[in-house]
């Protein structure tokens, strides 16, 4: 995968995430907060780990000490907003300076673990991508569950907007 080809499929992630949220504002906020005993209890606990995990891979590649987001720091709907719109410019300006050669490139990280890991940047930016798809995944379920409608967020369904869109 080419740097080109990785911008690509960060566009793809930042439409799905917006549409994601498109589909959790139509929920009521006592819905958003309700513990549906998920992993991260509700709709508004997946899209804290969500959001936080956007934010610590992002921190790790620029050589930064990633610290996680709880839900009390993003409290309502309107404050996660607000840090993804942060981190989506944030994340934009990182995908401009990625060439080839930086990508395929072992970079080293701590897990919050502390276990020291090494993968090619190009590995770590696609696992980053399929962990916000799987988790947008129980999210849409999460809305279902509440009574509302998940907005798709397939891959196709971007490829197929982009070429409309030309």
């Amino acid at each position: 995968m080419n740097s080109t080809e990785i911008q690509t499929l960060y566009e793809f992630d930042r439409w799905a995430t917006l549409r994601t949220i498109e589909s959790v504002a139509a929920l009521t906020e006592d819905q958003r907060q309700e513990d549906l005993l998920t992993s991260f209890g509700g709709i508004h606990g997946a899209l804290v780990h969500l959001l936080s995990a956007d934010r610590v891979w992002l921190d790790r590649w620029r050589g930064m000490t990633p610290v996680p987001l709880k839900p009390e720091d993003v409290p309502s709907l309107e404050s996660i907003k607000k840090f993804w719109d942060a981190c989506f410019l944030e994340m934009g300006n990182f995908l401009r300076t990625l060439t080839d050669e930086m990508l395929a490139a072992p970079l080293e990280y701590s897990d919050f673990r502390g276990n020291r890991n090494s993968q090619p940047l190009v590995e770590q930016m696609l696992h980053k991508v399929n962990h916000a798809t799987y988790h947008r995944g129980q999210i849409a379920s999460m809305v279902r569950q509440q009574g509302g409608k998940p907005i798709g967020t397939d891959l196709i369904t971007f490829y197929r907007q982009q070429e409309q869109n030309g």
